[in-house]
């Protein structure tokens, strides 16, 4: 499997690519990307590559929604 980096402006511009990649698993495969972490975690869900995948987007999704939240309390 190949690494992709990208890079983006701001975390928020972050947030935004990869909630939208998990709004697709989630239409696929017909659960939230909540649910679907807890059972990956429990070993419920395989080791399919998408499902590897869509781990790795919620994990990095729940790190940038904390970085923009701290941000926005500094601001407030």
């Amino acid at each position: 499997m190949q690494k992709h980096i990208i890079e983006y402006d701001t975390s928020l511009d972050a947030l935004i690519s990869v909630t939208k990649r998990l709004s697709t698993y989630e239409n696929r495969y017909h659960m939230m990307s909540e649910s679907f972490f807890d059972k990956y975690r429990k070993g419920q869900m395989g080791d399919d590559i998408e499902f590897v995948e869509w781990s790795n987007d919620y994990l990095h999704y729940l790190e940038i929604r904390l970085k923009v939240e701290k941000q926005l309390q500094n601001v407030a």
